[in-house]
Parts: C-alpha cells; structure tokens; sequence
C-alpha cells in the first residue's frame, strides 16, 4: 500500500487540540482509498523554545527534507514574541523548501452565514508570494542624533514575482478566468510599480483571463461592498496576508481557513497551516473549531495527488458545516471539537473507488 511521509507539527495552543482531529479524517479516508499517511510528529513549538531557546533543533530543516509533506497546526504563545516564533520556524521551513506560494482558497461553506448582510456566492483563490517581499530580513535599527530609527528593507526579485504570478494567472485558467491584482503603485513608488510590471508582462502569457490590478485599500473594501465579483486575487506576502484574513472574517470565522505553502515544482515538501493562530484564549478547552485544519488535510491529499480523496474530505467538511448542531463557537454554535471530529469522521462516503 502506497505509504506518504507526513511531518506532522501539532505546535501550540489549539494546534495540539486540532491536528490530531484532521489526522483521524485523513488516516479514514485513506484507508477507503487504499493508501496511508505514515506520520513523523515533530514537537517543535514554543514550548520547545522555552525549553530549549531555539524552536526547532539545528538540524530541524534537514529532518523535514525527506517528508513528502508538512502538517502544521499552529505556532504561537503568550511570552514568546512572534517575530520569535515565526522567524524561527514558520519562515525558514517556507524559504529553506522555496514554498514560494502561498494558496489560500475561501468560500462561503453551506449553512454558514457571512457577516456581511447580503452576501451570497463567496468562492475566492488568494495567492499569496510567500518568499520574499515585505517579509525581509534585511534591515535594522539605528541611533542617530535625531533619536532612533528602524528601517525596513523590501525585496522583489524578477523571478519572485514572476513565477507566483505565473501560478496565480494559470490557477485563473482553472477557475473563473478572472484575476485582480493587488497593488498600491501609487504610493509605494519602487517595489510596486515593478510588480505591476511584471504582472502586465506575465498576463501578456495568458490571454484568455480577464484581469486588472486594484489598489490595497480599495480591494481590501471590495472584499466588503462586492465579494460575489473576486475569483483569484494574487499579491506580495503583506497584501495576500491582509487579505487573507479579510476573507476569512467574510466567510464566517478564521476557523474554517485553510492554506498550502507551496513548492508547485515538488523538489522540496510543501507544507500545510490553518490561517488561525494558536488561540490560547480557548485552548485546553475541547471547543476549538477543527475544520481549517481539516480543510489543510484535503489540500494536502489533492497535492499528494489523491484528489478524490480530498473531495471526500471537503464533502464532509460541508456536510457538517449545514448542521447547526455541529457549529462552535466561534460560529455561533455550542458543538466541541470532538463532536465536530466524529460528525467529520461519519460523515466521509463509506466506499471509495479502487486504490490507484
């Protein structure tokens, strides 16, 4: 039986509550489709951080290199700084295995109500660059005369931007054949107008989608007064994390918001988050909505090239969600996670088609 290696990262907070849920779901609808998921779980957290000042050991990235994918549930933890947490684990696993996309798919799940008054299709692909950009190293902080000053380095490179944006207009392709990019050249006055470029210059490849590029402010609105108009929205790691985000409160809560981190050439593992973070406000609790990171798992399964297998899980993902009784609480419901993990469980079709 056709075995993947899975680096599993339960992490912190209601990463440890959530990750064990979507192993249950997937190890199920594997065996219905006559393959496994052999699971290497890795404790690297920022509990690991207290206890060893570092959040993974040093040779972390080269006993991730040989896993076929990355499961994570969530990093984060009061007293530990973020910048901490994230520049520790999360960024060098993104650039160390050049996961230069970050996908992150939201739609309005059946039965689940938006915020927004009259929202009625919601179904968006946000493609967010994942390797440079904003999210820099280079930079620091100086005293000067004047009093003390920070500064804060971005890099866009030719091939950065050209190859998340190629995966952006191909995913059009796939979808809607529409594609809005997010920008704000008119007053970012270097990176963004190169970025603008370099989309005019890859849409120039793909004619067949009809695209435009929509400054920040105005697209983060659009999310709000139109959100029925977006189809994929591509934009540097700043603007596709804002956004992100933006569409997760859109479709209800963050807590049914998956993402992939990306390697599309598969020379490396790709590795697959929540959008949430560790709640510790509610972790311990048994009450944290399982669902993102279930919806993770099927991301993961179509990556792994098992795509019937992922349609099952996102099945029972919408079978579960168009039952009020099996809401939490963050989406106005009184279900805990373990009644979400058996409704999950039950709810996968019962037979499969022969092992392939």
């Amino acid at each position: 039986m056709n075995a993947h290696r899975i680096a599993a990262i339960p992490g912190d907070g209601i990463g440890r509550e959530v990750l064990p849920v979507a192993q249950r779901v997937l190890d199920a609808v594997a065996s219905r489709h006559g393959f496994e998921l052999s699971w290497n779980e890795l404790p690297w957290s920022c509990s690991w951080y207290a206890a060893h000042g570092a959040m993974m050991p040093p040779d972390g990235l080269d006993r991730l290199r040989d896993a076929d994918a990355i499961f994570l549930g969530a990093i984060g933890q009061p007293g530990v700084p973020d910048h901490i947490s994230q520049w520790g684990l999360l960024i060098p696993i993104r650039r160390a295995f050049d996961q230069y996309v970050n996908l992150r798919p939201v739609r309005l799940l059946p039965g689940l109500e938006s915020p927004l008054r009259d929202c009625g299709r919601f179904d968006v692909a946000i493609v967010r660059e994942n390797t440079e950009g904003e999210y820099s190293d280079v930079g620091g902080r100086f005293a000067t005369p004047a009093g003390d000053v920070a500064v804060q380095e971005s890099i866009f490179t030719r091939r950065g931007c050209e190859r998340v944006l190629r995966f952006a207009f191909d995913l059009a392709c796939d979808r809607g054949g529409r594609l809005i990019s997010a920008t704000k050249s008119n007053g970012i006055m270097h990176t963004m107008p190169f970025w603008d470029e370099v989309t005019a210059e890859v849409a120039a490849g793909h004619p067949g989608v009809d695209w435009r590029r929509m400054h920040i402010d105005a697209l983060a609105a659009r999310f709000i007064t139109h959100p029925e108009d977006l189809d994929v929205v591509v934009g540097s790691s700043l603007f596709g994390d804002i956004l992100s985000d933006v569409a997760a409160a859109v479709s209800g809560s963050l807590g049914v918001a998956p993402s992939a981190n990306l390697d599309p050439t598969g020379d490396h593992p790709s590795m697959f988050e929540p959008v949430h973070g560790s709640a510790p406000d509610i972790a311990g609790r048994g009450v944290a909505n399982p669902i993102a990171q279930v919806w993770c798992g099927a991301l993961m399964l179509e990556h792994l090239g098992h795509p019937e297998a992922a349609a099952d899980v996102l099945a029972a993902i919408e079978a579960v969600t168009a039952e009020p009784a099996l809401r939490t609480r963050d989406l106005g419901g009184r279900a805990t996670t373990e009644d979400v993990a058996a409704a999950l469980t039950a709810a996968l079709p019962p037979t499969s088609p022969l092992p392939h």
